[in-house]
């Protein structure tokens, strides 16, 4: 029955049922986190066999003959910028390599821009209140590095093709924006995956900014859930074609493929960007670990060895999306009190409750022992204009425990939604 049409009796039975069901679930001491995305430790036991692959001296000399154990190698060893360009569908010549992970390269790329400038553009700083695109629900990671920097950030709506294109190309006509935030595979939170047509008007995207940059970040480039993996336009090729392969910067990593802590991370860039910001980072650093970069070349070879890795990971993950997406469906389907997206692949599933409810539920979750990402985090500055967004991790907890967290979750989303109708 869709809650909207009950009357205030029957929504006030309807919630000191839920109430009761709540309080048994108060009763249990339950300590279980969906906070953030993390792997399960049966994901990164796949990649144990990595700690091995180091088997001689002869492991620790590059293709161009390079002392991995030494200094030298700016912008990473051959082998592991052929392995990460031909994942992102780029020549080797325009990859870096960075750290542990893509999100410490974004960093990196909006400091410098801001205080150093971009290849042909000046610093961000000198403009006078620098402005940024941010499609929601978005990675609240993102936002928090451009609200680091004191840059105003500006929500756009997203579909389930991608961000309003006509919103952006309307907006970075404004000369004070210098960039978009992008996650085009698997969308955190919405799980979406941005539609050729999305891709191709980003790559055309008449910025009035010189310093204008698309902070392409595909975090979710091989994490599907299932066989029929979609495809999708390159957007530096489509740039090129369109002579705007200037504004594009790439970004992926092998924190969600190899071990979170310890993976390798890739940025994709045109001739000129790449000159320009190896030139930038010959101040900053020697080189990143080139001994993690070989130890990833030799366990996984090469890209069909990553996607067939990431085989593995999806037959972990595919039942704890499932099991979550079918406790919502049983639980809330038909109740008119929420929508959720059921992903092909990432890391998240995206729920929406009523208007006004999001930040009750994750209160009640929390209360009872499960903790979720804070009501808003996917919108910049924290603030859910309509509170009613909720980011789901269903990857780290272990299936037994992923079903309680989920049935509670069912119950205060319910309890959440019963008291905004009573009210109104």
């Amino acid at each position: 029955m869709n809650y909207t049409t009950l009357s205030k009796k029957q929504l006030s039975a309807l919630k000191a049922e839920l109430e009761l069901k709540y309080q048994q679930f108060q009763a249990r001491g339950l300590k279980l986190d969906m906070s953030r995305g993390k792997p399960g430790a049966d994901q990164l036991d796949l990649s144990m066999g990595m700690l091995d692959v180091l088997s001689s001296k002869d492991s620790l000399v590059s293709s161009d003959g390079m002392d991995l154990r030494n200094y030298g190698g700016l912008d990473g060893i051959p082998e592991a910028k052929k392995l990460m360009a031909d994942l992102m569908g780029v020549d080797p010549s325009e990859v870096i390599m960075g750290g542990n992970s893509s999100l410490n390269l974004m960093y990196d790329m909006v400091a410098r821009a801001y205080t150093l400038g971009v290849y042909g553009g000046e610093p961000w700083c000198k403009t006078e209140k620098p402005k940024f695109l941010c499609p929601v629900p978005g990675y609240d990671r993102h936002f928090a590095i451009t609200e680091q920097f004191g840059i105003q950030m500006i929500n756009i709506p997203t579909d389930e093709n991608g961000p309003d294109m006509e919103m952006v190309e309307d907006l970075v006509k404004d000369p004070t924006v210098k960039g978009i935030w992008c996650v085009p595979m698997y969308a955190n939170p919405s799980g979406i995956v941005y539609s050729d047509e999305v891709v191709e008007r980003l790559a055309r995207l008449d910025a009035a900014a010189d310093n204008f940059r698309i902070f392409y970040d595909n975090a979710y480039i091989v994490h599907h859930l299932y066989d029929d993996a979609p495809k999708q336009l390159n957007l530096l090729k489509a740039a090129k074609k369109a002579g705007k392969a200037h504004q594009v910067y790439m970004f992926t990593s092998t924190s969600k493929i190899s071990f979170a802590g310890s993976g390798i991370s890739a940025f994709a860039a045109n001739a000129e960007n790449i000159a320009y910001i190896k030139k930038q980072m010959s101040i900053q650093t020697i080189s990143h670990d080139k001994i993690n970069q070989m130890r990833h070349v030799l366990f996984f070879k090469n890209a069909d060895g990553i996607r067939a890795h990431m085989k593995k990971h999806a037959a972990i993950l595919r039942p704890k999306f499932e099991m979550v997406a079918g406790m919502l469906d049983k639980n809330l389907g038909g109740k008119g009190i929420g929508s959720w997206n059921t992903p092909r692949g990432g890391y998240f599933i995206s729920f929406n409750g009523l208007p006004g409810t999001a930040a009750r539920t994750v209160a009640l979750c929390k209360e009872a022992g499960v903790v979720l990402t804070g009501a808003g985090a996917a919108f910049p500055y924290g603030k859910d204009p309509e509170d009613k967004n909720i980011r789901i991790a269903p990857s780290y907890p272990p299936v037994s425990e992923l079903e309680v967290a989920a049935e509670l979750f069912c119950i205060c989303a319910e309890l959440a939604a019963v008291e905004k109708l009573l009210k109104e």
